[in-house]
């Protein structure tokens, strides 16, 4: 057998499948490729929706997977990373664009099956007419006419064979085998003069050059896997070529098939290399599955800080997207394993932040009823009660939970100005009871100023004009306490001085009016000091009542709270014994 017919089998290495797709590949012709990376999604889209609407259906897997290749690389680059459910579960769950994307390629997976039953089809009806020609060249044996007749007949079959596409993969090397045999066996029955032989044979042997020409140059290519797509085309061309001189046919086959080895060992070693990657990738994200799902593993408890595990689990989903596809057979169990944790986790947290939600409307409710509550009693003149009431309310505050981030700064400031309306008319009443006393100090100084500028002699009745002074000191309430001991001494010694003026006997009598006005004296003085150490008590506990409401939102507020609560509970106590002190007091006089 001729050994051009002997190795026209490395057609063989390609199985059925890729040779489905190939005669995909070698049915199109497309003068102005498209450059699909430099597309958005949005026109990636667009274009395989035409494609896929287009009556040419043979343009569809030509650039199918390279559009899918350009959209979930831009896809993996468009999804941000952000905290939040929002941006974190979409990196995993699909995106509207990816949804429409995956509807298309449903679509075009269903049309390339029809397109490829419908080649096979073509590919019987291509056998068919193969044998037929067969056939032909069979008939045109067993006919004695003139060659001149039967040669151009010849040469119409032979070209009818070339224009026939191809036949299902199964019968290919057989048909073409049977073909060449009666082609020789016509060379050589009819026994055609050489000079046509030969010139057939030298047209033959310049498209085989050329053919290992192609076939050498194709070994330099950089893109294995174009390389040996085209080998294939020049192999179809090789088998459709008629035959060379005999001498030649082995040399020439040795030639192009030393260039069809080097690509087909380019070709494994490549696919080799990316079995090997994707052997390394699925190990990446079975690991990175394994690190989500303990993730998972935490929610069940109660402690769980669900900000931070999401983070991490956006962290992983960001590593995902880094990692190339795994080996096809498990790259969509993984990838659903990885899912499956991601979904788990989302779908908890919604439910958590569903119940989340739920509690803070409550706490809202809770909250704008303290407002209420401070409302209605923060214009009360019961300072004591009122003040009670109000850091009860505080407390309560601080032990409900947070309210929707919305409404928070609202529902705070609400709270915040009841409490500060009582707070405020507190302060000033108490401010204004400090006020007084400046007054009062500014009178008896007054009084003071007259003691001192005052001439006994001239006076008819000394004793009466003194007790004018006395009575209107008397009438004169508190002063400052700072101030308090200084103006009484003073007082005492300017009004002392004056009734020595007075005769011996009245003397002794003011001697003892002095007695009894000292015993009353001191009892004001105790008086005195009581009243201020109780005003002093309560301005305190106003001023750390008031800013209670300041502490809600400090750092170690706790704390600070519990001291002044502390604080506010030993001076209510004090302001307790000192109002019985008082009380005691003013029953002896």
């Amino acid at each position: 057998m001729d050994p051009e017919l002997n190795n026209s089998a490395p057609m063989e290495q390609f199985d059925d499948k890729k040779q489905q797709e190939n005669d995909v590949v070698e049915s199109t012709q497309n003068p102005e490729p498209i450059d699909y990376s430099t597309l958005s999604m949005a026109e990636l889209l667009t274009e395989f929706e035409t494609l896929i609407e287009a009556e040419d259906k043979t343009e569809m897997h030509k650039n199918a997977d390279i559009i899918k290749s350009c959209f979930y690389k831009l896809l993996r680059k468009d999804q941000p990373v952000e905290n939040g459910e929002s941006q974190a579960a979409a990196q995993v769950q699909e995106s509207p664009e990816e949804t429409a994307f995956k509807q298309l390629y449903a679509r075009y997976k269903v049309l390339r099956a029809d397109l490829l039953r419908s080649i096979e089809q073509q590919k019987e009806r291509n056998l068919e007419e193969k044998l037929a020609i067969i056939d032909s060249i069979k008939e045109l044996l067993e006919k004695q006419e003139d060659i001149n007749h039967t040669f151009p007949e010849f040469r119409s079959l032979q070209l009818h064979w070339k224009e026939v596409g191809p036949v299902p993969i199964t019968r290919t090397k057989d048909i073409w085998e049977t073909y060449q045999h009666y082609v020789e066996k016509f060379y050589d029955y009819v026994k055609i003069n050489k000079e046509l032989r030969d010139l057939d044979f030298k047209r033959n042997l310049e498209i085989k050059e050329q053919l290992c020409e192609k076939a050498a140059a194709l070994v330099d290519e950089p893109n294995v896997v174009s390389a040996f797509h085209k080998l294939q085309k020049l192999h179809d061309e090789w088998r459709e070529t008629g035959p060379i001189a005999r001498e030649l046919r082995e040399p020439m086959w040795e030639r192009f098939k030393l260039s069809t080895t080097a690509i087909n060992k380019k070709h494994q070693e490549y696919f080799e290399e990316q079995k090997k990657h994707q052997r390394e990738n699925l190990e990446s994200k079975t690991e990175l599955c394994e690190k989500a799902e303990k993730i998972v593993g935490l929610i069940d408890n109660d402690e769980i800080n669900w900000n931070k595990r999401a983070r991490e689990l956006e962290t992983l989903q960001k590593e995902w997207r880094t990692i190339g596809f795994a080996t096809k057979k498990e790259n969509q169990k993984v990838y659903d394993r990885f899912r499956a944790a991601c979904d788990k986790f989302y779908g908890e947290k919604r439910e958590f932040y569903a119940k989340f939600k739920q509690e803070m409307q409550e706490n809202l409710a809770l909250k704008t009823a303290l407002c209420e509550q401070a409302e209605a009693v923060n214009m009360s003149d019961d300072w004591r009660r009122t003040t009670d009431q109000l850091i009860h309310f505080q407390k309560q505050w601080k032990e409900i939970g947070p309210v929707p981030r919305k409404q928070a700064e609202t529902i705070w400031k609400r709270f915040r100005s009841a409490c500060d309306v009582f707070f405020t008319r507190k302060a000033d009443h108490f401010s204004k009871m400090e006020s007084s006393f400046e007054d009062n100090l500014a009178k008896k100084e007054t009084i003071m100023a007259q003691l001192e500028a005052f001439d006994p002699s001239s006076v008819k009745d000394l004793q009466s004009a003194l007790r004018d002074f006395q009575a209107s000191w008397n009438q004169i309430g508190f002063v400052p306490i700072k101030d308090k001991d200084t103006v009484q001494s003073k007082y005492k010694n300017l009004i002392n001085k004056h009734f020595g003026h007075l005769n011996p006997g009245f003397s002794e009598k003011r001697g003892n009016i002095r007695q009894g006005k000292r015993r009353i004296s001191e009892s004001h003085s105790e008086h005195d000091k009581l009243i201020q150490r109780f005003r002093q008590l309560e301005s305190e506990i106003t001023v750390w009542e008031n800013n209670m409401g300041f502490f809600a939102k400090s750092k170690n507020a706790d704390k600070i709270i519990a001291d002044t609560c502390k604080k506010i509970e030993e001076a209510k106590s004090e302001l307790k014994e000192l109002e019985v002190k008082i009380k005691q007091i003013e029953n002896n006089e």
